[in-house]
């Protein structure tokens, strides 16, 4: 860390907004300056107003401070620590822990400002990052280094299938995944914390936090603090990153408050006039090169569900998929509780996947979609009256709903089930079967919960010979087929 030198004086507060003059010297914007008792107070610089004052915001609150107190120069901007030994630990904007554990030894202190990776070092094929999870690998298959929004209101599963991915990216990709609360509860990071170690996930891991209760300088800059993570795993270590941003609107509306302390005019809305670039800053680091990617999937909260609003128009812009999550699907207990429908993705097209992969993806959202508009009639007058074409839709649309539903790892305490994954060769091979009506005959309760397609077959099969299926038999045979 760099010595504090420059002794300033504080000219006014008003809030987290704080002027300071300097007689030798003017530091520069994103300086970082500390203030009050024993300098418990840490303040940035936005901006400088004349050739002797700047004005900064506080990311810790300014309780204490008045005119005519001294200010340090701290000599540099906000940094954060990298390493190995950032593995398996929760920190701070600062780079504190706050596990309760010792600080980590052995980092090295980066800036938070960044540049992100130049165009001669991206790399531009377009690669399909394969999560092991059904529903999303054959009909919304993610960008190895892009960007993809995750939608859905509370007790979807939102949190599950993050914690899903996570498990997935460090047991099978051997990567390094890092998750982000902006404006996070400290109850959501307390619990995402537990459950992370319950599933055995935490050692590859890093969680960076910056609640909800903090100023909104600290809430702004806990992206650009897990990002320089990331570029380090990515850059240094040459591994892939999946980096998880809870919420990433919050990052805009920590910017908007930000912008209206510091005074700024406020453009459409009341949001900030500098929110594209801003947005686009933190985004833009998110790329993959010649050394790596870093793969995101950002929790996205559309204000009053309007689609039009800037925040969210923004955000489209740049994400590669959007996974929409439904809960009419999880009243239903169809988990991943993904809406078919809703859910889109860049990458979904003939030249990326290939022919077969696009042409079964659209057969399986054609088939989903008639059987939504029959939906109606089947609640007025019964499946009977359905014509037998139509009758044969909803028998594949329904077996097709039960088998891209699938048992985690992480949810195999609370369900009994061993968790599966599944390549995408199996998924796209179990769609294919189902749409030829070869498990026509099959009952969908066959096809609920399993891993790949011939797992329906020997569960019918074990039903009608009367062996047990019960979660709980099938359990140790799942873990002894894991293991093998």
């Amino acid at each position: 860390m760099t010595e504090a030198t420059a002794p300033g004086v504080i000219v006014s507060v008003r809030g987290s907004v704080v002027d300071m003059r300097f007689a030798d010297h003017l530091p520069p914007v994103h300086a970082l300056l500390r203030a009050g008792n024993g300098q418990q107070v840490v303040i940035e610089v936005q901006s400088q107003l004349d050739a002797q004052r700047v004005r900064g915001i506080a990311l810790t609150p300014t309780q204490g401070l008045a005119r005519g107190m001294p200010v340090l120069d701290s000599g540099g901007p906000l940094l954060t620590p990298v390493g190995k030994g950032i593995l398996s630990r929760m920190f701070d904007v600062f780079g504190h822990a706050i596990d309760h554990r010792p600080e980590p030894v052995g980092v090295q202190w980066r800036s938070v400002h960044q540049p992100p990776p130049p165009l001669g070092r991206r790399s531009t094929r377009s690669e399909v990052f394969q999560t092991g999870i059904k529903a999303i690998d054959v009909l919304v298959p993610l960008e190895r280094g892009g960007k993809a929004g995750l939608f859905g209101g509370a007790g979807v599963g939102k949190t599950v299938l993050l914690t899903e991915m996570i498990h997935n990216m460090i047991g099978h990709h051997e990567g390094v995944s890092i998750f982000c609360g902006i404006g996070e509860r400290c109850r959501e990071g307390e619990e995402l914390y537990r459950d992370m170690r319950q599933a055995g996930v935490l050692d590859n891991m890093v969680m960076m936090f910056g609640q909800m209760n903090e100023p909104p300088g600290c809430r702004f800059r806990v992206g650009h603090a897990a990002l320089t993570m990331a570029e380090y795993f990515r850059d240094d270590e040459h591994r892939d990153v999946l980096l998880l941003i809870d919420n990433i609107f919050r990052f805009i509306q920590a910017g908007s408050e930000v912008s209206g302390l510091m005074g700024q005019m406020p453009s459409r809305l009341g949001y900030q006039p500098t929110m594209s670039t801003e947005l686009a800053g933190l985004e833009e680091r998110i790329a993959n090169t010649d050394n790596g990617a870093i793969t995101s999937i950002q929790a996205v909260y559309v204000p009053a569900d309007d689609f039009t609003d800037p925040a969210a128009v923004h955000t489209f812009s740049h994400l590669s998929a959007s996974i929409v999550l439904s809960r009419a699907r999880a009243s239903e207990g169809l988990y991943p509780a993904i809406d078919p429908l809703q859910s889109n993705s860049k990458m979904a097209t003939p030249g990326i996947v290939g022919e077969r992969h696009y042409r079964l993806a659209q057969e399986i959202r054609r088939t989903f979609a008639q059987y939504d508009e029959l939906k109606d009639i089947i609640a007025m007058l019964g499946l009977e009256q359905l014509s037998p074409q139509d009758r044969a839709v909803v028998a594949r649309a329904r077996r097709l709903e039960r088998f891209l539903t699938q048992p985690f790892f992480t949810t195999e305490q609370f369900t009994g089930l061993g968790g599966r994954l599944v390549s995408l060769e199996d998924a796209l091979d179990g769609c294919e079967r189902i749409l030829a009506d070869e498990f026509r005959d099959c009952p969908e309760s066959a096809l609920y919960m399993i891993g790949t397609i011939d797992e329906a077959r020997s569960k019918w099969q074990a039903g009608r010979t009367g062996t047990p299926t019960t979660p709980a038999a099938e359990a140790p045979h799942a873990s002894a087929a894991d293991a093998a």
